[in-house]
């Protein structure tokens, strides 16, 4: 399998990884990590251990998760590890949001979570530095860092994660998040996250008040209200749940007037921005296989039943500005405004 990874100008993928040889690259990748070397990997070729777990974060899917990846996620995301993959590591943590949430990893013991969280630490810090032992290195990094900080923004609504949260694990994210970029960023890592990694990535307004009410109890209020944001995107929550809603307006109404009234400006731009509309779209038509307008009359489709895709023309995208007045209109009347203004 690892010799189908080829190492020219970057890593070639002639291989796609089945479940069953997921264990196996876990075995190996232990044994590297039992008798890697403590002075840093020095050969023109990159490391056996670079090379699984590369293959490793570019597996499209984990149909049973292993939790023998901790340990070595553990020690990989250290910034002090001779081979420097905290690049890959985070890639991987990533990609393996899923079984983040699954049975194998609630049967953890709590000090194994711990020690998988503080080695994740701030996604934002410590750059990845060009190394000949990982593969690819001379390209780019491919994994951005709000994507693993999107990763600790749902554990924040979980209650096997929220506890081993620490405020350090935002630092960078809470600041970065501080800018209408950096907020636009982090919804289309949401929107990525929702269609491609996690479909139920903070589906429900349990799992959102959760997050919120965690990440204002880490102080960290930027994070928290890109969460607020994230529920109130046209189509994330079903506009058909009635109880639901008043759920989530009751902790909006709670936040805005906890920190600031102030602050509803940004919420207000973010449901009528237009940057991300293919964006949106695709997210719309992913979850609800039809026109986006379907959203106000159709119930949502289970998080794990995949609608058939179907095309989109240019009908469908006159239905967003529709359903953003309807949001606007809702968050008006929440505040007491006059919708007409």
């Amino acid at each position: 399998m690892m010799g189908n990874y080829v190492h020219q100008e970057g890593p070639v993928h002639l291989h796609v990884v089945q479940p069953t040889e997921v264990p196996p690259l876990l075995d190996f990748l232990l044994l590297c990590e039992k008798f890697r070397d403590t002075e840093p990997y020095a050969t023109e070729f990159p490391h056996p251990g670079s090379v699984a777990l590369h293959i490793l974060s570019s597996t499209p899917e984990y149909a049973d998760f292993d939790p023998k990846i901790i340990p070595v996620l553990s020690s990989t995301l250290l910034p002090t590890h001779p081979l420097r993959l905290r690049n890959l590591a985070l890639k991987a943590f990533y990609r393996l949001m899923p079984g983040w949430f699954s049975t194998q990893v609630e049967n953890l013991l709590h000090n194994n979570l711990n020690k998988l969280l503080q080695a994740v630490g701030d996604p934002f810090q410590f750059p990845q530095i060009p190394n000949p032992n990982e593969l690819g290195s001379e390209r780019r990094p491919d994994h951005e860092p709000m994507s693993s900080a999107i990763v600790l923004i749902e554990f924040a609504s979980s209650d096997l994660w929220r506890n081993h949260l620490r405020r350090s694990n935002f630092t960078s994210c809470n600041e970065v998040l501080s800018t209408e970029e950096g907020r636009r960023s982090a919804i289309r890592c949401m929107f990525h996250t929702a269609q491609f990694i996690w479909r139920a990535f903070l589906h429900t307004p349990a799992k959102i008040i959760a997050a919120t009410k965690r990440l204002e109890e880490l102080q960290c209020l930027n994070t928290a209200e890109v969460v607020i944001m994230w529920a109130w995107t046209v189509g994330v929550m079903d506009a058909a749940d009635h109880d639901g809603w008043k759920l989530i307006e009751d902790d909006t109404l709670r936040f805005y007037q906890t920190h600031g009234i102030e602050r509803l400006a940004t919420l207000k731009r973010h449901i009528a921005d237009t940057t991300m509309e293919t964006e949106h779209l695709m997210f719309l038509v992913m979850h609800y296989g039809g026109s986006p307008c379907r959203m106000w009359s159709v119930k949502r489709p289970a998080p794990f039943a995949r609608p058939p895709w179907r095309p989109f023309g240019p009908m469908d995208k006159r239905d967003i500005p529709i359903s953003r007045v309807c949001q606007l209109r809702r968050l008006h009347h929440l505040f007491g405004y006059d919708p007409a203004t």
